[in-house]
């Protein structure tokens, strides 16, 4: 590596680009473990990172002619490095479909219509084990996601294959960077031989990847048992190969010529027989199955995916031949399917305890790219240290992929790969203000016509305090109990008090009869911290006169400066209607589609409206995790974009039901709040992932008729038409494409008109609506399991505002806009809104430094308390 780090220029140089001297700046380097800051300064020229900490003197001719930016004390960091990643083998426009801590009005610009089947190269159907198949065949340089993933800081990524086979085929480190070649192939760092076709044997190592699956992802192709012998058969074979080229060179190299043939090899099994060599990196998924593979066959094993049980067996992972691997996972996304039943958010602290690194990761597009530091900050809240946070979104990765003496790291001979922020990079919202990629800057985008926009980033963020690392909550005793319990800890485990003393409040925030939050007590203005009693779910008394021990038998809480807030609303996901997405056993099923099949004579109802109350479960999990972080109500929906089995979502999804998520069932005191919410319907261009459905003109001509009241008023779908047509209930449309949503916004006057209505339209989803209006008016989130960072995401939107978003809207968006936009009946009584009141720990509901301390339900005339 000493002469790596002697070159003069890198070999990703692009000529005429001129040099960059960053100065003031506060750097993040990885080394020793992540713990390394530097105060000082960056050269970067022709592709490479120069110098750092303090300019020498033989550089300095070259600082004299760069291009100078004053960073002013912020911070620095190497680009970011995405260990899974299906940019350029996967559409990009499959963003419409999944969520990232942001509004729609602040989303990307318009993908391409129509063109994502024709860029899906992610999985081959030609059988479970296709070691010869290589992700940069299929890679395509013009994805949007290239600068979404970017914007996020994003600059280096490991482009896998696909999940559903036992070996999906190689996979390809590259830059994000587009080069002035503009092939694909000039966009992989450190290409092996298999593609440049020069040997590489006397020179640097340059590693081959292999994407390797196992599990429920290969049910196409039979059982795990099936898929472990589809593996073990495949590398026996290129064991055999592997054999007989070290029986060959034995012989060749002691002289025994005489009945030598030729090299024996085979380019169907090339890349196995150099997995055995142990020149290639393997990304594996499942876990036992993999290490006594791994053991039976010698081969080193780089990093396990998914992984979502990796945490609860430290020790399997240890067994693993060659060192241990590296986990990469996601920080919150679990119980998409059984094998992720028992992730946890604890997992990266449980593993880095243990000794095992620990990757964060994206899987873009299933997590948006441009959002991979949340997934680390996210890790950080939850109790991994600051360092390995940091480095398990840079350095980890990089080490993983045998790439850390290019990337991951800042220092001296490296690639100048470098991101500098608004923020400390751990903080909530951390947005990068300028990215290089080969010391060639990519954010701002340099403008195409000379008209040059700069997106502002960074306002309200000028102060000190924006640069120092955020505190986090204390989670050891929750640990602990996740590890005790196999990771499935019981949720709702603690007593439920009827007097709960709460001391040392910040802050008391209701919400007044007409939605809006309102202040009832401040230590800033009403003379310091002060004291909230609840009794039987009420608040009694609140501020600095209450005496707390006047109350006998109570429960006491310290908040350490904590505040009391309404509870969130949840909205968009199918919460409380599914345990795990991936097991239809554990949901409502598929409901009849009237537009696809005929509707059985026993519904007597030419729609088949079904209504969401009748399939709602309690006690699910994502339900009693979103309820452990402040989100009391959530509204949900039969609406999907497809099913499981490749049925596509229909287009008239039913009526969504408003439930309160720490219930026990539906029979308790004030477990349903709403039975029925307003009418749904799902309205848009065949999905790219279903390739059928019905065509865009025949659902208007439907919905249409349907809102014109041509359908018999005394069957459930005339009866919930005219009640959404004259505006007694919301119709939610679900659609994104800015063209149907004015086509909807034209059918709404025709309605209105007709039979001289006020329809309520809501849009749901509504990825293009920034093209239509400026109005924002709700967050909601697409899966279950992300009903829990509401709080979170609320924030992130405000925060990536730049100070458009005012703290009055950002309140409207988290209590007021949804219940007024899903039509929620609020319940009153003695002129005060009867609604669940969080208590948060050390910060306020949007504070990284808080936690749910309790939950006080008026209607259910209790609190849950999850600290003491």
């Amino acid at each position: 590596m000493h002469t790596f780090y002697s070159r003069d220029e890198s070999d990703r140089y692009e000529p005429g680009t001129n040099a960059t001297f960053i100065k003031n700046a506060l750097i993040f380097t990885g080394e020793r473990n992540g713990s390394e800051v530097i105060r000082g300064s960056i050269l970067m020229d022709k592709g490479i990172i120069k110098s750092i900490g303090k300019v020498p003197e033989h550089y300095a001719h070259v600082a004299m002619h760069a291009t100078v930016i004053d960073a002013e004390g912020a911070w620095v960091t190497p680009g970011l490095g995405e260990s899974s990643h299906w940019i350029g083998v996967k559409r990009s426009d499959f963003l419409l479909n999944i969520s990232g801590p942001s509004l729609a009005r602040w989303g990307s610009k318009r993908t391409c219509p129509g063109c994502a089947i024709g860029s899906n190269d992610l999985n081959s159907k030609h059988g479970p084990i296709l070691p010869w198949l290589r992700s940069i065949d299929g890679f395509n340089t013009h994805d949007e996601s290239f600068q979404l993933s970017i914007a996020g800081g994003v600059t280096s990524a490991q482009v896998l294959p696909g999940s559903i086979n036992a070996i999906g085929g190689q996979a390809f480190m590259i830059k994000l960077r587009k080069t002035s070649d503009g092939s694909p192939s000039s966009m992989v760092i450190d290409p092996p031989h298999s593609l440049t076709g020069k040997n590489t044997q006397n020179s640097d190592v340059h590693w081959r990847y292999l994407k390797q699956a196992c599990g429920e992802n290969l049910r196409g192709y039979g059982t795990r048992m099936d898929s472990m012998w589809s593996l073990r058969s495949a590398y026996n074979e290129a064991r055999k190969i592997k054999l007989a080229q070290d029986d060959f060179c034995a012989k060749a190299e002691a002289g025994f010529w005489d009945g030598v043939s030729e090299f024996p090899e085979s380019l169907q099994w090339e890349a196995l027989v150099d997995v055995l060599r142990g020149k290639v990196k393997v990304s594996l998924m499942d876990l036992d199955n993999i290490v006594r593979l791994s053991n039976e066959f010698e081969f080193p094993i780089a990093s396990f995916h998914h992984a979502s049980d990796a945490w609860l067996v430290p020790s399997l992972l240890k067994k693993a031949r060659g060192g241990i691997p590296a986990v990469a996972l996601f920080a919150t996304n679990h119980r998409y399917k059984r094998e992720s039943y028992r992730g946890s958010e604890f997992a990266p602290r449980v593993l880095a305890d243990e000794g095992i690194p620990v990757v964060m990761k994206s899987d873009h597009p299933v997590l948006n790219s441009r959002y991979l530091l949340y997934e680390a900050q996210q890790a950080h809240y939850f109790g991994l240290p600051a360092n390995l946070s940091l480095a398990s979104v840079t350095a980890t990765p990089a080490t993983a992929a045998g790439l850390s003496h290019r990337i991951g790291f800042l220092r001296e001979g490296g690639d100048a790969d470098v991101v500098l922020w608004d923020s400390h990079p751990l903080r909530l919202g951390a947005t990068p203000v300028k990215v290089w990629i080969d010391g060639i800057l990519q954010i701002p985008v340099p403008s195409k016509s000379g008209d040059q926009k700069p997106v502002e980033v960074g306002k309200g963020k000028m102060d000190d305090r924006w640069k120092k690392l955020p505190e986090v909550p204390n989670w050891d005793s929750e640990r602990k109990k996740a590890v005790d319990w196999d990771g499935l800890p019981p949720l709702l485990e603690k007593p439920r008090r009827n007097i709960v003393v709460f001391s040392n409040v910040k802050k008391v925030s209701r919400r007044t009869l007409d939605g809006n939050l309102q202040s009832e007590f401040s230590a800033e203005t009403d003379g310091g911290l002060g004291t909230v009693v609840v009794e039987n779910g009420r608040l009694v008394c609140i501020g600095q006169s209450c005496f707390s021990s006047s109350y006998s038998g109570a429960s006491f809480v310290d908040l350490r400066g904590g505040s009391l807030a309404p509870g969130l609303l949840t909205y968009g996901s199918p919460l409380g209607l599914e345990e795990i997405a991936g097991e239809v056993s554990t949901g409502d099923g598929i409901p009849y589609d009237a537009f696809t099949r005929n509707v059985p004579a026993i519904l007597d109802d030419r729609g088949a409206i079904v209504r969401a109350m009748d399939a709602l479960m309690f006690g699910t999990r994502n339900a009693l995790t979103a309820y452990r972080s402040g989100i009391t109500l959530a509204t949900s929906s039969l609406s999907k974009e497809y099913y499981l089995d490749g049925t596509p979502g229909h287009i008239i999804s039913g009526l969504s039901v408003t439930f309160r998520t720490g219930s026990s069932h539906a029979m308790e005191r004030g477990a349903i709040v709403q039975d029925i919410n307003a009418l749904h319907v799902h309205i848009g261009r065949v999905h790219p992932m279903i390739s059928k459905g019905v065509s865009v003109s025949t659902q208007i001509a439907a919905l249409r008729r349907l809102l014109f009241g041509w359908e018999e008023r005394d069957k459930e779908t005339g009866y919930w038409f005219r009640q959404a047509a004259e505006g007694v209930v919301p119709l939610v449309v679900e659609v994104h494409d800015a063209d149907i949503m004015a086509t909807l916004l034209i059918l709404k006057i025709e309605v209105e008109e007709k039979i001289g209505s006020r329809m309520r339209m809501v849009f749901s989803g509504a990825t293009e609506s920034h093209m239509l209006s400026k109005e924002i008016v709700g967050l909601g989130v697409r899966e279950s399991w992300e009903a829990r960072n509401t709080r979170f995401d609320i924030q992130w939107a405000v925060l990536e505002s730049n100070g458009k978003i005012s703290q009055r809207e950002m309140n409207a968006i988290a209590y007021t806009n949804l219940p007024k936009l899903l039509g929620i009946r609020e319940i009153e009584d003695n002129g005060q809104l009867l609604e669940d009141i969080v208590a948060y720990e050390g910060g306020g509901p949007f504070d990284f430094s808080s936690k749910v301390a309790a939950i006080i339900s008026p209607e259910r005339q209790l609190v849950d308390l999850f600290v003491l």
